[in-house]
Formats: structure tokens, sequence, C-alpha cells
């Protein structure tokens, strides 16, 4: 299993599809200027309410994030079998995604690979995970959650972001 970047490294680049198929590039996101990727359960074999919960909290404070030029990817991991759609219900539960807040699918677990973030148990995807990267790829924080609700909150990440 690939390592986890620390902070200070330079956060590897991917290239994942959103859940109606458009190309979402973290090399892409971060030359727009500071990226906060945060790593979602995703579809575990149910729509995860901590998950829902998160987004949620990041979609209502998007102007804040807008304002700190600060863009959001959430990556959305889980079996291939049907990802996007699983990832259409779980969008369902939310107001429409903000232009700066993507939602992108893991099938193949490969960003969640390239990370060293796959939680390879029953029930299970990824290590729910924070990560605020600079316009060069440098991650400046990190959170690497082992339990489902131990998550970054909005304000933890903007809390960070004014202090950058």
């Amino acid at each position: 299993m690939a390592q986890t970047p620390a902070v200070g490294a330079k956060a590897t680049d991917f290239t994942l599809q959103t859940p109606t198929g458009s190309s979402v590039s973290l090399a892409e996101e971060r030359a727009k200027g500071t990226t906060v990727l945060v790593v979602l359960r995703g579809f575990p074999g149910y729509q995860c309410p901590y998950c829902v919960k998160q987004v949620h909290d990041f979609v209502k404070h998007s102007a804040d994030f807008a304002a700190r030029k600060a863009n959001v990817v959430l990556v959305y991991p889980g079996p291939p079998a049907d990802l996007d759609q699983h990832a259409k219900q779980f969008l369902a539960k939310q107001v429409k995604l903000p232009s700066n807040i993507k939602l992108v699918i893991d099938p193949d677990y490969k960003m969640t690979n390239l990370y060293g973030l796959r939680w390879d148990a029953p029930e299970e995807t990824a290590y729910p995970s924070t990560f605020i990267l600079d316009g060069s790829g440098t991650i400046l924080f990190e959170k690497i959650s082992h339990s489902h609700g131990d998550r970054t909150s909005a304000a933890d990440i903007l809390a960070q972001l004014t202090t950058k």
C-alpha cells in the first residue's frame, strides 16, 4: 500500500470522473488556488450518514471557501458496480453543488490506494480524510480518521485557511 502523503509533501496528482462523466484533474483544481481534498467513505454498501452531514456542511459554507479562494474536491470511493448511480443518489440529498465544490467517484480505489487511504475491511472503502493543498500541491494540513465520525468540519478547515 502507498504511503499517505504528509504535511510538507507534494500531493500526487490524479484525474477522476464526476458521476456524470466529466473529468476532474487535481492539477487543474490546484491551478485555481488552494484546494481542499476530502476523501469520503463513499458507498460501502449504503449511503454513509456521516458523509452526507459532512458534505452538507461544506456545501453550506461554499461562499466562505470561495472568499478564501479555495475549492473543494470530494472523493467518493466504492466498488465499481453502479458507483456513478450511487453517487448521483448521494448528491440527490444535497442542494446543487456550488461551482467551487466538485464530487468525483473513485470506482477502482485509484486515488484511495494512491494516497494509502484504503480501509480494506467489510463494508469499508476509505479512511475519511481531509487535506489542504496550496497551488503547487504542497500539503499544508491533513487529517486521517480511523473511525466513521471523526471528520473535519467546514469550520475546522476555514480556520486552517485563515491561518495559512
